[in-house]
């Protein structure tokens, strides 16, 4: 395999596996930041036996929240986590803006709420403007100054299609502070063709320490076989065992065990992909009696619409519930 760059630095570890994108949890009444909920939230994922977590993504409604919002919501993250002892469990944060210098701005602030790496999307706002060489310029400038490595974001959804091509993700993954991407576009093609080039990690292979990420639940095993380097899944905020499963069954070399249980994760995902956040946080509140709601405009699910949602699900949360935590209460 092709390789680009030199071993990657680790700070707390990036290893292989599943990563959850939190959500961020509100006051139901005054849609003030419910910090309780988001710091008991980060610890049941981390007993689940996530790899990491990202704070201040699309599943976490950064787009919502003010810099002191965003501060706190990283800073206590990371202090919950400390306290339940999972002090080398990583943050990767969202930190996008619009500019080279709103983007570093944002860095430096993950930075000073203990966050260990940062996860960015293209700016999309001048769409017309932003050709390949800008979205390079950007990213290489971004790179240059920033205090914390980046793992690139490729969802085209989120930046008016926007959709950077694999040659372009190789280019930039030759700059020694680009340390990943995270393909929430789906196209495990690309995601296979930067992670050969990068020798990226992946199971059982250490490689460079690059890593490529899937972006969904939806297609865990298809990003092993595609030699990935983990997922970062909107989904494991609702069932992080399953998702767990998945990778780990892959990793001790049962495919076909994997692969079952993938199909089964790939449905009931497919139900929380299309209600977004809304249903995400439906679902947490359904099973797990916490999760509350979006913060408007979004929109609150009703009743219909959860018994909805746990009818398409309960087939996965029927495994769910029969997994233990990797890390039990002790």
């Amino acid at each position: 395999m092709g390789s680009v760059g030199s071993p990657r630095r680790t700070r707390k570890g990036l290893q292989d596996g599943i990563y959850c994108p939190t959500l961020t949890f509100f006051d139901p009444e005054t849609e003030e930041l419910d910090i309780p909920k988001v710091r008991e939230h980060a610890v049941r994922l981390a007993r689940a036996g996530l790899a990491g977590l990202v704070t201040l993504g699309s599943n976490g409604e950064a787009v919502h929240l003010s810099n002191d919002e965003r501060f706190t919501v990283t800073l206590q993250t990371r202090l919950a986590l400390d306290a339940a002892g999972f002090a080398d469990l990583p943050i990767i944060v969202g930190a996008s803006d619009q500019s080279v210098k709103g983007t570093i701005e944002n860095i430096k602030l993950a930075a000073q709420a203990k966050g260990d790496y940062v996860l960015l999307v293209a700016p999309s706002y001048y769409r017309t403007a932003m050709d390949e060489d800008r979205l390079e310029q950007y990213f290489l400038a971004v790179a240059d100054s920033s205090p914390l490595p980046i793992i690139l974001y490729n969802y085209p959804g989120a930046v008016a299609g926007i959709d950077m091509d694999s040659d372009f993700l190789i280019r930039l993954a030759k700059h020694p502070n680009i340390v990943g991407t995270k393909f929430t576009c789906g196209n495990t093609g690309k995601l296979m063709r930067v992670a050969r080039a990068t020798e990226a990690k992946t199971a059982g292979y250490e490689g460079s320490g690059y890593m490529a990420f899937g972006g969904m639940a939806d297609f865990t095993a298809q990003t092993l076989l595609s030699g990935g380097s983990g997922v970062i899944a909107g989904g494991a905020n609702v069932f992080p065992k399953t998702c767990v499963k998945v990778w780990d069954l892959w990793a001790q070399g049962k495919v076909d065990d994997s692969t079952a249980l993938q199909k089964i994760l790939s449905t009931g995902d497919w139900v929380l992909t299309k209600s977004a956040v809304p249903g995400t946080k439906a679902a947490l509140q359904s099973h797990f009696g916490y999760g509350g709601y979006a913060r408007q405009p979004l929109r609150r699910v009703d009743e219909g619409e959860a018994k909805t949602i746990n009818v398409g699900i309960q087939e996965l949360m029927q495994v769910e519930s029969s997994l233990p935590d990797k890390y039990p209460v002790s």
